[in-house]
């Protein structure tokens, strides 16, 4: 198994794992010799990944198959990954969904609060619930994924431009908090990437004139590193 690459002997956390960008961080970082805690909600895929991991030399990851909105699977995680490691190197927030892009008045708000609990509120549990893990590593890394319309008023993508801007808010006050000690938190942006996501957003657009989610993996490898000092950035890939 993988003993050596950039991320040799760190523990890893990524959500929405099963799929897209995060699939393929999963990957790149076992790739780099991380033991990767995969966290998704779809058992097929979740075993495909790691069956991919191991045929490419990696070591076997720890499959957590569960709902990231189910908050109270956040903090169960947390605790079996302090008895199982004692800490953990690297967190990436990834999972995320779209909604629906409609005027702002026509959400419902089971709609609207759905987005909101999986692109804040379980980012904020997994803050919440790994920042003591983090500590103890000799340098924690917490990365979150956003998108550019966190930062513009850009027509019918209400619940999910909202959500991203007040995860990037979010996370830049906890990498303030976490300014004097091994931790440090950033976010990235990875612009146009050919995913689900992006393709439900984007009906018309011809995917393969986007990048595939593993070319935006080097930014995910050049944050998990200790040697690292950026904190509280917003980083486009």
């Amino acid at each position: 198994m993988t003993q050596t690459g950039k991320l040799a002997g760190r523990i890893a956390l990524v959500t929405g794992a099963s799929r897209g960008i995060g699939r393929a961080i999963a990957l790149r970082y076992a790739q780099e010799g991380a033991q990767v805690i995969a966290f998704a909600r779809t058992t097929g895929a979740l075993e495909e990944l790691d069956d991919e991991i191991r045929k490419g030399g990696g070591l076997p990851a720890v499959l957590v198959n569960e709902s990231l909105t189910d908050f109270d699977k956040i903090d169960q995680t947390g605790a079996a990954l302090f008895q199982r490691f004692g800490k953990l190197d690297i967190l990436v927030g990834n999972a995320a969904m779209l909604g629906q892009l409609s005027p702002m008045g026509h959400y419902t708000p089971k709609m609207w609060n759905e987005v909101f609990n999986l692109n804040v509120h379980a980012n904020w549990r997994l803050i919440r619930a790994m920042d003591s893990l983090l500590r103890l590593s000799d340098a924690g890394r917490a990365i979150f994924v956003t998108s550019g319309v966190a930062r513009k008023a850009q027509m019918y993508w209400g619940p999910y431009a909202a959500s991203k801007a007040a995860l990037e808010q979010m996370v830049k006050i906890y990498a303030a908090e976490v300014a004097h000690t091994n931790v440090k938190a950033n976010i990235v942006d990875p612009g146009r990437v050919r995913t689900k996501m992006r393709a439900q957003a984007y009906p018309g657009e011809d995917p393969m004139s986007l990048p595939t989610p593993d070319q935006v993996t080097d930014i995910f490898v050049d944050l998990a590193l200790p040697s690292d000092p950026r904190n509280g950035a917003v980083i486009s890939a």
